[in-house]
């Protein structure tokens, strides 16, 4: 019997590897976006570490090697140097081997490793498959979801370090993202890719100039590497505001490279901000489908283009554009938020909620997510408080009502002219102008954020916001009504407002700027105007502070608080003011008299009121305050005048109404 040799052989492979399977030794290749197998694992000291307890780092990289190979553990060791010089809590580094305790003692006493090296008895390295070729570098992020699988040393090495190095660019790790690089780039000098993220974290920092020189050096090149330059140079332009040159090159990248996302991404920008949002939209799209560049750089893409559907309304489109940009870059919290959004503007709070609440898991001080989160669970809270859903619903109901009536008329000027009322404030409307912010909800936060702000300062009562926007949807007013100004002044005094507030947001290449206008209702003057530049590398609370505290001391300068003397005692008065005029503890107020009255040509001529005391306060109540006695020129007494006198403190708008 003549056996053909050819069927043998697919016998004999087939035998082979149904004995490997069932020995257990064949396991499925580790792919990117699966879910890591979870393991628990001993170190050196016997202390057992499961890779389950640190499933909410941010970025976890498991390093199989081999402690008896100088070329499997050459990675290690970089990694141990950058995490030495830069500490990034979210990060965790674990090295893993199956090597002999005793080399992995050795090893470990000449290097020192700053995180663990586990001990693998169990089989662990045979479930990522890093038994056979080593190094075997797999890393995770949120959930144990793979990101990357990098197998073999050497070059292999050098990808690690550079794909790394992309990662933290939206990890807002600029400086670990250079370093990295540079350690790539000292692996391989020729490494283009290693040698862009360099000036792209530069990029990330404003550092502009330093960017530029990376990439000129890049484009001066005669290899593939050039165009990598060349797309740089064009972001580089486009950051600084040079949109023509910008689009320019970006343009001849596109043609010679059709493929490079970054160029296409750029070109998407540029045109955005020159008001072509057909094309802006078509260079995303390309962006989003080409090969060539670092996830961060297609993630991008795919947000914006996420940001033009969701601006068009067609939210179930955007939620699927920034489900793309996650899966690219899970550290790009900009799509999570933005899907947010989306479901904020449906009116869908709860999935809202959800979304914020993932972005905040990647960075809980960011301000946007952390504002939008509040909101949502004021909003669901309301919901499930039928009492109060009640009350919004009659408060609404009668304010569209009156609207639609034309029954808004000035306040009829008070008995007591002089004492103060409260001043209440409502931020109308912030238009978005410009380019296309990479985030959406930066005009809600603001508007929210300087109401809380403002409110919790005492000295300003600010509308909330779930009835402005309640109000505005009933009365179904968008941004095209809202800029006329009339408009704004009827609901401001439809809200019993002294001052509404209202603005815009203009997007530039590099920065964000805050235009600000407050209106007094009742004369129609302006009251402040404000013109205040965001940068992407700002602390957004801290210039919301700024803001804020500008605006309480327009405030206190315009609208001083003044009352009178109710009732005197030896160290105290009782004044008739409150906390619900915005009387705070440490208030202080000048005591004043009439001036002396003259009689020129049958006028009776009145001088400058005069200053004959002043009062400090010291305990708050709703509609009186008691205040010590600060200095007095005479006796003070019942009815005396009282004006509000502006302190350096009172200025910075660090009261606490206590």
């Amino acid at each position: 019997m003549k056996i053909n040799r050819r069927v043998l052989f697919s016998f004999i492979t087939a035998c082979i590897v149904t004995c490997v399977t069932l020995s257990g030794i064949a396991f499925g290749q580790i792919k990117a976006g699966q879910t890591a197998p979870a393991f628990t694992l001993p170190d050196l000291a016997g202390q057992q570490h499961g890779l389950t307890t640190i499933e909410g780092r941010q970025m976890t990289v498991l390093f199989f090697f081999d402690a008896g190979s100088d070329a499997s553990q050459g990675g290690l060791l970089v990694l141990d140097r950058l995490l030495r010089q830069y500490d990034d809590r979210q990060l965790s580094v674990w090295g893993i081997t199956r090597s002999d305790t005793d080399a992995v003692r050795r090893f470990n006493q000449n290097a020192q490793l700053q995180f663990p090296v586990l001990l693998d008895a169990a089989d662990v390295s045979r479930q990522y498959n890093a038994t056979t070729i080593l190094p075997v570098v797999c890393v995770l992020g949120p959930g144990r979801e793979v990101l990357d699988y990098f197998q073999g040393g050497g070059a292999t090495v050098e990808v690690m370090l550079t794909r790394l190095a992309e990662r933290q660019i939206h990890r807002n790790q600029p400086r670990l993202a250079e370093a990295m690089a540079e350690a790539a780039t000292r692996q391989n000098p020729d490494n283009p890719d290693a040698q862009a993220v360099r000036g792209y974290a530069a990029l990330a920092q404003g550092r502009n100039d330093e960017a530029r020189k990376v990439f000129d050096q890049l484009a001066a090149r005669s290899d593939p590497g050039t165009l990598i330059g060349q797309e740089g140079q064009a972001a580089v332009l486009a950051r600084e505001g040079q949109a023509d040159k910008a689009l320019a090159l970006a343009e001849a990248v596109t043609r010679k490279a059709p493929q490079r996302v970054m160029a296409h991404k750029i070109k998407g920008d540029v045109l955005i901000g020159k008001g072509d949002r057909t094309g802006a939209a078509a260079a995303y799209q390309s962006a989003a489908t080409q090969s060539q560049g670092a996830p961060f750089q297609k993630a991008e893409a795919f947000n914006q283009l996420g940001r033009l559907y969701a601006d068009q309304g067609q939210y179930g489109e955007a939620r699927k554009l920034f489900d793309n940009a996650v899966a690219m870059d899970p550290y790009y919290l900009e799509p999570t938020s933005n899907k947010g959004v989306t479901f904020e503007k449906e009116g869908m709070w709860n999935q809202a909620l959800t979304e914020y609440r993932k972005t905040l898991a990647l960075d809980q001080t960011d301000t946007i997510a952390t504002v939008l989160a509040r909101k949502a669970e004021q909003v669901l809270s309301l919901q499930q408080d039928s009492a109060g859903r009640n009350r919004m619903d009659q408060l609404v109901n009668t304010l569209v009502e009156r609207y639609k009536r034309q029954q808004i008329e000035r306040p009829a000027p008070p008995e007591d002219e002089w004492t103060s009322r409260p001043l209440i404030l409502s931020f109308v409307d912030i238009q978005e102008r410009g380019g296309l912010s990479s985030r959406d909800g930066l005009a809600i936060v603001l508007a929210t954020r300087l109401g809380e702000l403002l409110a919790a300062s005492g000295r300003v009562q600010v509308v909330e916001r779930v009835v402005m926007e309640r109000l505005l949807s009933e009365l179904n007013l968008g941004s095209s009504e809202l800029a006329d100004p009339d408009t704004a002044l009827k609901l401001g005094r439809l809200l019993a407002a002294k001052l509404i507030g209202t603005g815009s947001l203009l997007y530039m290449p590099d920065s964000t700027m805050i235009h600000l206008r407050l209106i007094d209702t009742e004369t129609s003057a302006i009251a402040k105007t404000v013109a205040h530049p965001i940068t992407s590398r700002s602390d957004l609370e801290r210039e919301l502070f700024d803001l804020n505290r500008s605006i309480l001391k327009t405030v206190m300068e315009t609208y001083p608080l003044q009352g009178y003397i109710v009732q005197m005692g030896s160290q105290e008065a009782m004044i008739n003011l409150g906390r619900n005029q915005g009387v705070t503890t440490g208030t202080t107020f000048a005591v004043l008299e009439p001036g002396a009255e003259m009689t020129y040509r049958g006028r009776v001529l009145r001088g400058a009121m005069q200053t004959v005391g002043k009062l400090e306060v010291v305990r708050v109540e709703p509609d009186l305050s008691y205040a010590r006695i600060v200095e007095q020129n005479r006796t003070l007494a019942r009815d005396d005048q009282i004006r509000e006198v502006l302190t350096e403190l009172a200025a910075t708008g660090r009261t606490d109404g206590r």
